[in-house]
């Protein structure tokens, strides 16, 4: 099933467990495994670029994909320069052979998240299935052009888009399964997940992760 290997570990932190690969996309608050093939991080803001939960998870041989702005601080926590991947707008790449995509994620109306920083969401392909994490972000014209079969879009509010909103845009790029996150935790609560999924056209699944 193409749900098999997700799990959201709250707030807007994910694990993916496919191809024999463990990969994290922002982990925050999450237990100390080590396990990490993969981590994947948004943006500099300190609950998606934690560095306290990537050293939980890093191993000897752990990759981690940044923004441009985390590169340094990555070496300082001990990464290797041949272990960071640094995460361009519009560009293409594969680390430990997994395939990714790099895309745009800001605010339109709101200050917390400028174009201008050039942070990020990523759609990632694994055993031919396409996950799209839209990162802390508003609907954005961006999002027209994204073909996925599971998207994980913020739900919260305040910061990304609300439920409304957030189901919009999962309209707009119609995946297989949507899954809310960016709730439960700093902002927004289990209501705004279910109202996102309350909003959904016929034909998307929503699946919230407790």
């Amino acid at each position: 099933m193409i749900e098999d290997g997700i799990r959201v570990l709250g707030h807007a932190s994910i694990r993916l467990e496919k191809e024999r690969k463990v990969i994290y996309i922002d982990p925050y608050k999450v237990e100390e495994r080590h396990d990490a093939d993969v981590i994947f991080c948004t943006h500099p803001h300190y609950d998606h670029f934690s560095e306290t939960d990537i050293l939980r998870l890093k191993k000897d041989s752990t990759k981690l994909v940044v923004v441009r702005e985390s590169y340094e601080d990555a070496l300082k926590m001990g990464f290797n320069e041949e272990d960071v991947v640094v995460a361009e707008i519009g560009k293409n790449g594969e680390v430990a052979e997994i395939s990714f995509s790099v895309i745009p994620s800001y605010n339109v109306m709101k200050p917390f998240h400028p174009k201008g920083k050039q942070w990020v969401g990523y759609l990632l392909t694994l055993d031919g299935i396409r996950y799209y994490i839209a990162g802390d972000t508003d609907k954005i014209p961006e999002m027209e052009s994204i073909s996925c079969d599971v998207a994980f879009l913020p739900v919260g509010g305040t910061y990304t888009m609300n439920a409304q909103n957030a189901a919009e845009a999962a309209n707009l790029i119609k995946p297989k399964i949507a899954i809310p996150i960016h709730f439960g935790s700093i902002v927004g609560t289990r209501k705004d997940a279910e109202e996102f999924v309350k909003n959904l056209e016929t034909g998307i699944i929503g699946k919230i992760f407790d």
